[in-house]
């Protein structure tokens, strides 16, 4: 098996899914007894945390630059950063070094192509779901997307920084997540791309009206891909 490393702490309750999930998946690919060659730089979320200017996300940029040339000289011979809004500045760390960095929305719409999913919704943060960096992405593998609704884009984005990367779960949550879920179905969805680690706190991935493509599990299953062998 090869070397994994992992840029996480945004938050840290993200990083317990993945180093959970990549394991867990490693164990039943290889042997009850393995577990997965990882190196984690969990990171201090609080420099990370609202992100506004330009200025800001250069900052940002730098701190995930380091971390990634850290990881990579320590013996990483691949790189997940384990949050889907860093993606914004996914260019810049993967330009700094010179192992392969698996991007999120990638393998999503890899997975997308794949199922034949062409009309979703995508729920996340505000830059996740409004902004061009990873829209586009799902784009480019044949994904139409339905516009955002602003409402609902300010409802997941506080309930995303406000409670779950708290660790906190709240039944108001889970109700809210149904409803957005239907209301998508309603303006034309046929899936939902689930892009913040921390959503599926609140969403029940197996029992929602739409099929729910997890970008956690997704990018879990292509780094796993990559430890047993795969490109």
């Amino acid at each position: 098996m090869r070397k994994l490393g992992l840029i996480g702490g945004m938050s840290w309750v993200s990083t317990y899914t993945y180093y959970n999930r990549i394991n867990h998946m490693v164990q039943k690919r290889a042997t009850p007894m393995s577990s997965a060659p990882l190196l984690i730089e969990s990171l201090d979320f609080a420099p990370l945390y609202g992100l506004k200017t330009q200025e800001d996300w250069d900052r940002a940029a730098g701190i995930l630059i380091d971390s990634a040339k850290r990881l990579a000289d320590a013996g990483a011979g691949c790189l997940l950063i384990c949050a889907n809004s860093m993606h914004k500045i996914y260019d810049k760390v993967a330009g700094a070094v010179d192992v392969p960095v698996l991007h999120i929305a990638d393998c999503v719409g890899e997975k997308m192509k794949q199922a034949e999913a062409t009309e979703a919704a995508l729920l996340g943060t505000r830059y996740v779901m409004t902004e061009s960096f990873y829209r586009q992405r799902l784009v480019k593998h044949g994904v139409d997307l339905v516009p955002p609704d602003m409402d609902i884009v300010e409802m997941v984005d506080g309930i995303i920084y406000k409670e779950l990367m708290l660790g906190k779960v709240t039944r108001d949550a889970e109700r809210a997540l149904r409803t957005i879920i239907t209301r998508k179905e309603q303006d034309g969805a046929q899936a939902i791309v689930l892009a913040c680690t921390e959503l599926e706190m609140v969403v029940d991935i197996d029992a929602n009206v739409l099929p729910i493509f997890d970008s956690t599990t997704i990018h879990c299953e292509a780094a796993t891909d990559w430890i047993m062998g795969g490109d």
